[in-house]
């Protein structure tokens, strides 16, 4: 029987184990400060299938197909909160990007438009993703030690053993109730560590459409993590 290969990683603050199978199929442990590794070793055999069955999830983990191959170009589209942009070049000399209905980008060369595309997207992500985890904190009657936006390929969210939580900036190019169903993932997160009934009863509580949000990053998340 092939042994699992994971990583472990430790923390005084943490009073749980939780073992998380990433999206590059790589396995992570969170284990308390005291938990020896003997008892990893243990808990990790006994949920052996449990990984397995999420490292072969037929939709979660298929390797991703080769870019498309799309341009910064005119008449080329860039995802946006769901919904594709017809992307425009600018002539005027304008310096940034400007958004109204359609993507009007300064011209230049292709990395440079890239880059500022990404800095665009996590803007948005910002203003558009930290006042709702304010909002949705309250509501949940959680509190956040702090929020960032991050540039993670492999998760869309995450929450930290020092009530920290991240958002990778790709999730502003998904539907709202996508973006708002990873937000309450999260801060569910600081009241139940592991994905328990009582957790998914929190965010079905809160999100009716979780289902049909986990459904759509399944089906689409591999778009998210194309440059356009």
């Amino acid at each position: 029987m092939t042994n699992l290969s994971y990583q472990v990683v430790r923390s005084s603050k943490r009073k749980k184990l939780t073992i998380t199978v990433e999206r590059d199929c790589t396995i992570v442990v969170h284990a308390p400060t005291i938990t020896s590794d003997e008892m990893i070793e243990k808990i990790v055999a006994s949920k052996r299938q449990w990984i397995l069955e999420k490292i072969n999830h037929p939709q979660k983990y298929t390797p991703r197909p080769p870019a498309p191959g799309k341009e910064v170009v005119n008449g080329e589209s860039a995802l946006y909160l769901g919904r594709e942009y017809r992307i425009e070049i600018d002539t005027t000399g304008i310096e940034s990007i400007q958004f109204a209905r359609h993507f009007l980008i300064p011209s230049g060369n292709q990395q440079d438009q890239r880059n500022m595309l990404k800095e665009w997207y996590i803007t948005q992500a910002k203003e558009t993703i930290l006042p709702r985890v304010d909002r949705f904190a309250r509501e949940l009657g959680v509190s956040v030690a702090l929020v960032k936006i991050v540039d993670n390929r492999y998760r869309w969210g995450s929450c930290t053993v020092n009530d920290n939580v991240n958002f990778n900036w790709r999730l502003i190019k998904a539907p709202m109730f996508v973006i708002e169903y990873v937000i309450y993932h999260e801060l569910a997160h600081l009241l139940e560590a592991n994905h328990t009934p009582r957790f998914w009863n929190i965010i079905r509580a809160k999100i009716p459409t979780a289902d049909k949000a986990k459904n759509w990053l399944k089906d689409h998340g591999q778009l998210l993590e194309e440059e356009l």
